[in-house]
């Protein structure tokens, strides 16, 4: 049997129902009719579009929300100087209590207090301000006489849509809470360090060295004899009126970060002094802060053979065997010296306080 088959130059009719994928561009390109306009979505009216009463509510909760913000700032400033955590005695010490309920009342009213103002700022927005929206031509970015025109008409757009000249109530609370809002920053400054006399260039200058204090071990706080010290030892000290100090508060944590030394020995001839350091030293024996002078880290990575002090923070090296001065890294400045003595029952001890300021260099130094 024998299969007829006709030939033709049409569309099958698979082909027939299907589109084209040229048809499909011509649609897009438009040489077909063209994708009808979506329009824009437009939200529903609120409440306070269409109640007048429900608007001046919203109004007042966000002014409300504003003004309690400005209250709970002012509370912080309050509670920052009423909460006894002893600011301007350094000596009296810090109770744990004090400190926890110090802390508790100012996360309160300033955590409340950003709180209200983003709040406030939230309500004002979801209820009061127009939100209209409109189609925005994507054009070439390029610079336009009429820039600074259609910025300015921009903004006073804005101006009118938000409502911010004509509600005056939210306008006014709005700016004072902003207003104050920068007031705990600047309480909070003085943290920075207790006020114990003087310009802060010059406490930052002096430690609690001074003439005979006896030079003691760190951690045990035992007081050294030079006789202690053997050729190539380090040993990290503290000034005995360390002990002096509370046991808690900004002095003696501020004093921790300054008074550090390090006493090291080596041979006598092999120490290389400054005119006017002849007497600096006992038998060899040098003490040098353990401050670093480019960030203030606290070294002690001593090398007995070249008598080079490595700080670990930046890699800053010094000379101990040379007056602490600076043979490699980023610091500038040379450790400071102690000056040191015996006293009569063989004890080390202090000359004086250092003759430079310790740490790092800053804007203030004057030497």
């Amino acid at each position: 049997m024998s299969a007829n088959y006709e030939h033709t130059n049409g569309p099958s009719e698979s082909e027939a129902i299907a589109p084209r994928a040229s048809d499909e561009v011509a649609d897009v390109t438009g040489a077909g009719d063209p994708l009808p306009d979506p329009g824009l979505h437009h939200e529903p009216e609120r409440f306070t579009d269409v109640d007048p009463k429900a608007a001046k509510r919203a109004e007042r909760q966000v002014a409300g929300m504003f003004t309690l913000a400005s209250l709970l700032m002012v509370g912080f400033i309050v509670a920052y100087v009423a909460v006894g955590i002893h600011p301007d005695d350094p000596h009296a010490g810090i109770d744990v209590g004090d400190l926890q309920l110090s802390n508790l009342t100012l996360g309160l009213t300033l955590g409340l207090a950003l709180f209200l103002v983003g709040a406030g700022a939230v309500q004002w927005a979801r209820s009061l301000m127009t939100s209209p929206e409109v189609v925005h031509e994507r054009h070439v970015m390029r610079p336009d006489d009429d820039i600074r025109e259609a910025a300015l008409n921009d903004w006073n757009t804005g101006v009118e849509e938000t409502g911010f000249g004509r509600r005056k109530m939210i306008r006014n609370s709005m700016l004072g809470a902003l207003a104050l809002l920068p007031l705990p920053a600047v309480i909070l400054l003085r943290d920075l360090g207790p006020n114990t006399g003087g310009t802060p260039a010059e406490r930052k200058e002096h430690t609690i060295w001074a003439e005979g204090v006896r030079i003691l071990t760190d951690v045990t706080f035992q007081p050294i004899r030079a006789s202690d010290l053997e050729i190539g030892q380090l040993v990290n000290a503290m000034p005995a009126t360390f002990e002096d100090l509370p046991d808690h508060g900004p002095e003696r944590i501020n004093e921790r970060a300054k008074s550090p030394v390090m006493l090291v020995r080596m041979l006598p001839d092999e120490i290389h002094v400054d005119e006017g350091r002849e007497n600096w030293h006992v038998d060899g024996i040098l003490a040098y802060s353990k401050i670093c002078t480019h960030v203030g880290c606290p070294i002690s990575l001593y090398e007995q053979t070249t008598h080079h002090m490595l700080c670990p923070c930046h890699q800053s090296t010094f000379d101990l065997a040379d007056n602490g001065k600076v043979i490699f890294g980023p610091a500038t400045r040379a450790l400071p010296q102690l000056p040191i003595a015996v006293d009569d029952e063989g004890y080390l001890i202090a000359q004086s306080d250092f003759t430079e300021p310790v740490g790092p260099s800053y804007w203030e130094r004057t030497r």
